[in-house]
């Protein structure tokens, strides 16, 4: 399979990865407002818990990687990148700067 389709296929997985993670960030974001106490919750649900920050973390990287790709579709759409040669080289651009993206949110994270 070409590249390009496969950062087209990464990019409905990622939207798909995005719409159901919103569950917890919603859930997170509504706990946070209830209280102070419910803040703070929140804050040390994010500091002390792997499984957090590694949600938080791949939603990050999802989001990171959906924006990037789905620029690239945009661009594709006004009728750029859409040879052989210069389709490649944009889905290879786009996985390099996701890749870049998708470092510096695991750092900021964990």
């Amino acid at each position: 399979m070409p590249l390009p389709a496969i950062t087209s296929i990464l990019h409905r997985i990622s939207g798909i990865a995005l719409f159901f993670g919103a569950v917890f960030m919603m859930y997170a974001l509504g706990l946070s407002l209830e209280s102070e106490a419910g803040f703070q919750e929140t804050i040390t649900m994010f500091e002390e818990s792997i499984f957090a920050k590694l949600i938080a973390w791949g939603l990050l990287s999802a989001l990171a990687y959906h924006s990037v790709v789905g620029i690239k579709h945009l661009f594709m759409d006004a009728g750029h990148f859409e040879e052989l040669e210069s389709g490649m080289l944009a889905a290879k651009a786009a996985l390099v700067i996701s890749g870049v993206l998708i470092v510096l949110a695991g750092v900021w994270v964990w």
